[in-house]
């Protein structure tokens, strides 16, 4: 590995392997982190030297996040309760979402996010956990999701005003979303706390089957000076799963 990048990968799209198996596997061709899994699972990381690179297990789902007060009680207990345990293993990141928009304007999505994050922003920074709020495409995978656009989930960041809420620039969805891609992350490189990967369109193997150009990517990602994760977050066509994440790392080692 050429230590440009720190690479990770998304649990879910291996979840026909146990996870002990995986970490084995993911090991061996150079990751060092593994996404999106909770408290339960952090043991069997641990084992294998690997990191909790985004934490998750507090989240409600996708669509019921921190725009809409209905759902701030819950979503409150639940980080409240997540971000000592992040700390306590040693992790640093924790995933979370805005929702759906349900008919809510920008600005009313904005306020409604201020208003619980910022509940939680003194406990992140107590115990230096990341809150990161992911963008998602709302125009094939998550319709009607709120943060959608990067400039509506930096103006989130803006407005939190804190070093410990950030966002997930997940590749693929901001792809199709609104492109420019490499411009993108670098003028908003610095609200940007972890990336995700994946083929456009199909979300399938980052190879020249899809338009986007990852090692171009991932070099302007370097440049900026970043030093987490990037994590693979695409589903293989490949029946040789580990052969096609083991080809994305390749790609992605800059």
């Amino acid at each position: 590995m050429k230590a440009a990048i720190n690479h990770s990968v998304a649990r879910w799209c291996f979840d026909e392997m146990d996870i002990e198996t995986l970490c084995f596997e993911v090991k061996k061709i150079g990751i060092t982190g593994i996404d999106l899994v909770g408290p339960e699972d952090w043991p069997v990381l641990k084992k294998y030297g690997l990191v909790s690179t985004m934490c998750n297990g507090a989240e409600l789902n996708l669509v019921d996040g921190f725009n809409d007060l209905q759902f701030h009680e819950k979503l409150i207990q639940n980080y409240s309760e997540m971000i000592p345990l992040v700390a306590k293993a040693g992790y640093k990141n924790l995933i979370c979402f805005s929702g759906n928009r349900r008919g809510k304007s920008d600005e009313e999505g904005w306020n409604n996010c201020v208003i619980g994050l910022k509940k939680l922003i003194p406990l992140a920074e107590k115990h230096d956990v990341i809150l990161v709020m992911e963008l998602l495409n709302s125009k094939i995978d998550h319709i009607d999701y709120q943060c959608d656009k990067t400039a509506w989930g930096v103006e989130l960041v803006k407005r939190i005003n804190s070093q410990n809420f950030k966002l997930l620039y997940d590749i693929y969805h901001m792809q199709i979303d609104e492109g420019d891609v490499i411009r993108t992350i670098e003028e908003n490189h610095q609200f940007i706390a972890h990336y995700h990967t994946a083929g456009v369109p199909g979300r399938h193997e980052i190879d020249d089957t899809q338009e986007l150009n990852y090692a171009a990517i991932m070099k302007a990602i370097a440049n900026t000076g970043f030093n987490g994760y990037v994590g693979q977050e695409f589903v293989p066509k490949n029946p040789d799963k580990l052969a096609a994440l083991k080809q994305a790392i390749l790609i992605c080692d800059v």
